[in-house]
This record gives C-alpha cells, structure tokens and sequence, in this order.
C-alpha cells in the first residue's frame, strides 16, 4: 500500500506559526478531509496536539496514528502510538498511509513517500516550521488544480 505525504505549504516553505497553520483556507481543510477519509493518518505528537486543540479530538474517520519519543505519551482511546518511524512504517505497511506532518515527520520521509500531495499556498507568512524542499530530481508534478491564492498539486517519483 502507498504512503503518501499530504501537507499545505507556503511559497516560502512555511507550514506553521506557534503549532498553528497560519492561514485560513477551508477548501484546504475540505481537500484534507476529501483525501484522506477512510485512510491511515500518520503524525508527529505536536502536530496530534494541535489537531487536538483545533477539533478537540482525533480526526474523524481516519485511523489517527502518532509518532513521539516520549514513552509516557497518553492519546484517546483507538489511537496508535509508536516510538520511531521505522517502527510505524513495518506495522504500516499494508495500510493506506497519508504522512499528515510535522515538519520532522515530513523531513525524515519525504523521500520515502509514494506520492505528495501539496497545496501550494500563495503566501510567504512569518513561521517558524517549514516543510522541506522537493527535490525534483526525485519528484515530478502529474496534476495540479489552480485556484485564487492556492493550487492542489500531485507529485510522483520520478523515476
């Protein structure tokens, strides 16, 4: 099965300002959902948190999955928590996995990922996370949807 990386970024690189996304799109937020319902959503502690915080629970109707180093880590019950990477990537493996973040999640698997699926955000907002350059020697765009102040875009291994 795939694991596919899904974020929304800035012209600058910028996903995030103070654990918040610091803009408001909600066709983002309505692509997010749309993409990944019924899927595997795989993320760092701070980015749960920050989910947390914003819906006041894990994300609906997808499997909610959770990478921390801290073995004391408590989440709401049906939430799968895992203390490395390599660890969530073998006992994933079968699942169709979407990468949700944050920035050290999506550093150490950009290039591991199958497919991303990027909102290119037309802004260059002050921040203090950012998402990793794609490199397109190892990604090519295969469709992008343009809209006023953002595009969807999908990027595949070139290979």
């Amino acid at each position: 099965m795939p694991f596919s990386l899904i974020a929304a970024v800035a012209k600058n690189n910028c996903i995030g300002k103070n654990n918040k996304i610091p803009w408001n799109i909600p066709e983002d937020f309505q692509y997010f959902k749309k993409t990944t319902l019924g899927k595997t959503c795989l993320m760092g502690q701070a980015t749960f948190e920050s989910i947390l915080g914003y819906l006041g629970k894990p994300l609906p109707g997808r499997q909610n999955v959770v990478v921390t180093l801290d073995k004391n880590f408590k989440a709401p019950e049906g939430v799968r928590i895992f203390y490395s990477l390599d660890e969530a990537w073998e006992k994933l493996k079968d699942e169709d996995v979407f990468i949700c973040g944050g920035a050290s999640i999506y550093r150490q698997t950009i290039n591991r990922a199958d497919v991303l699926y990027i909102t290119i955000v037309d802004q260059e907002p002050d921040g203090d996370v950012f998402f990793p350059e794609i490199d397109k020697n190892i990604w090519k765009e295969s469709w992008r949807e343009d809209h006023d102040g953002y595009s969807f875009v999908k990027y595949i291994k070139n290979f």
